[in-house]
C-alpha cells in the first residue's frame, strides 16, 4: 500500500474538524498551485534552451 493510500486510510477514519486541519496543513504545505504535466514540459524545454544557451538575459531586453 503506498504512503498516500495510507494517509487516505487514517484521514478518513478521523472526525471532520480534524480533517479540515489536516487539509489546511497539507495545503500550507503545499499550495493549491500545482504543477500540471504541461508545466513540467515547459520548465524542462526552457531548461534545455538555457542549457544550449539559448536563452536571452534580461538586461538585452528593452522593457520599455
Amino acid at each position: 500500500m503506498s504512503i498516500a493510500q495510507q494517509i487516505n486510510l487514517i484521514v478518513e477514519q478521523l472526525p471532520e474538524i480534524e480533517q479540515k486541519l489536516i487539509l489546511e496543513l497539507v495545503r500550507r504545505i503545499n499550495p493549491e498551485d500545482i504543477l500540471t504535466p504541461d508545466d513540467i514540459n515547459d520548465i524542462e524545454e526552457a531548461r534545455a534552451e538555457y542549457a544550449k544557451r539559448e536563452t536571452i538575459a534580461d538586461n538585452a531586453i528593452n522593457w520599455n
